[in-house]
């Protein structure tokens, strides 16, 4: 399931080979050897898996003989690619605040809210103490934790939408995310309880895959489907999806194997039965 960044890239990409051939240079080790590249670089950038630099492609179009117009729609295009992918960095560089910010806004024009954490509890329903270990654990590795306490405020500032009627909201999270936490146990503990406080809420559809159930689609990353855009959390960068359909059908796909009602309750109450058993003696 390529993103719309891959996409979008693999389109410039294929520009500029069929370019490349139109000027008569038939193979990318002869383009790579005219204009003093060696042949992998042309190879990536043609193939979608490099992108290429302003530089580059000043350079690729005057070795093809691209005319201003040509000049411009490409330049364009590579800004398209580059807006399409936004790593972590450039969006918590001036602190974790305005990236929920900007969830609280496009969560608003929501009708449809499809959240597909199995490796974290979602951020619409952590504790405060659970978003704020969540959040410097980001900031450890991307930067921007100046402002770890009103990105915490934000992020529960978000969650009122559990309450506003009116939209269909479904989040799904995993047995493993209790078990394998990123906080010390009396946050889990806490976060535990706000879950099974949270079941039978109207307008919520909460669903907790058992640990021990055989899944039917192999997740690698977490994701959302808002409306009909789809969105894909990396350790790189959040990714806007080409096409929200595969992530629709991978959703209904997780949602048959998922303990909801009573049965999320037992999975819930294990896990706090864990978690509260193996404490140590105070």
């Amino acid at each position: 399931m390529p993103t719309s960044f891959e996409k979008r890239r693999a389109e410039l990409g294929d520009r500029l080979r069929r370019l490349r051939v139109d000027a008569g240079y038939e193979t990318g080790k002869d383009f790579a050897k005219a204009i003093g590249w060696n042949a992998p670089k042309v190879s990536k950038i043609e193939n979608g898996r490099q992108t290429v630099g302003d530089d580059d492609l000043d350079t690729w179009i005057a070795a093809v003989g691209g005319p201003p117009e040509l000049a411009a729609q490409l330049r364009e295009q590579l800004v398209e690619v580059r807006d399409a992918h936004a790593s972590w960095k450039d969006k918590v560089r001036d602190g974790h605040r305005a990236r929920q910010e900007e969830s609280i806004a496009r969560e608003a024009r929501a009708m449809r809210i499809r959240a597909i954490d199995l490796r974290i509890v979602s951020g619409l329903l952590q504790t405060p103490e659970y978003a704020r270990h969540t959040l410097l654990a980001h900031a450890r590795v991307h930067g921007g934790g100046q402002d770890i306490t009103e990105a915490v405020r934000a992020r529960m500032q978000r969650q009122q939408i559990l309450y506003e009627p009116g939209r269909t909201i479904e989040l799904l999270t995993s047995e493993a995310a209790l078990r394998y936490p990123n906080a010390p146990r009396e946050v889990m503990v806490a976060q535990v309880h706000k879950l099974l406080a949270l079941l039978g809420t109207p307008n919520i559809r909460f669903g907790i895959i058992p640990a021990d159930v055989v899944l039917p689609y192999p997740v690698t990353a977490d994701f959302w489907v808002v409306d009909d855009v789809a969105m894909v959390e990396t350790p790189e960068g959040e990714h806007i999806a080409s096409d929200a359909d595969p992530y629709n059908e991978v959703a209904d796909l997780l949602w048959t194997v998922a303990a909801e009602g009573e049965a999320a309750r037992a999975v819930l109450l294990r896990v706090l039965d864990s978690l509260t058993r193996t404490a140590p003696p105070g």
